[in-house]
């Protein structure tokens, strides 16, 4: 028996059912994307989040079919009223499974310095509070993880280059 040939684009009927079929079966990632965001005297906006321990940067999952710098715009409207806009790609970390979790792949954006004079008031239930705050006094405040890669970003923030990650660490090959 001669196998099936494979489909081609000269059958778009069935060259989109075979590529569907490939786009079903591959691995799907979680994606996480949050910003850098600054005052005018370099603190850093932290969040704390009513869902999980510890303090984090701003932003958080993507939403089916949303590009990363879309959702850190998305969630501090929906989170915390601010606009902002992303002004480049600090940061790449891929993220090992980890207890129920899959792998995943964490981004960070530079959202620049922005001016706020009142208080930031969350404006949902999953944050208790928002506060820029020294990056000396971080440390305290995040789980290992956070503090790796916020670490990770203000480098490449100072640095002026994107820096891939896995699980917070800079990756370098090994020979």
């Amino acid at each position: 028996m001669t196998p099936k040939p494979a489909p081609t684009p000269a059958d778009p009927d069935s060259w989109n059912a075979y590529l569907a079929e490939g786009n079903a079966k591959q691995a799907r990632k979680r994606v996480a994307a949050d910003v850098l965001l600054r005052d005018a005297a370099g603190r850093v906006l932290l969040v704390n989040p009513t869902y999980k321990p510890g303090w984090d940067l701003p932003g958080g999952m993507a939403e089916a079919n949303e590009p990363p710098e879309e959702t850190v715009v998305r969630e501090l409207w929906e989170e915390l009223g601010l606009d902002v806009v992303v002004h480049g790609l600090l940061i790449v970390d891929w993220v090992a499974p980890h207890d129920p979790w899959d792998d995943q792949i964490a981004f960070i954006f530079d959202g620049g310095t922005i001016d706020v004079e009142e208080k930031l008031t969350p404006h949902d239930e999953e944050l208790s509070e928002a506060r820029f705050i020294d990056l000396t006094e971080t440390g305290a405040l995040l789980r290992d993880r956070m503090r790796q890669r916020l670490a990770e970003a203000v480098r490449a923030l100072r640095e002026g280059q994107t820096l891939y990650l896995h699980d917070g660490q800079a990756f370098s090959r090994q020979s």
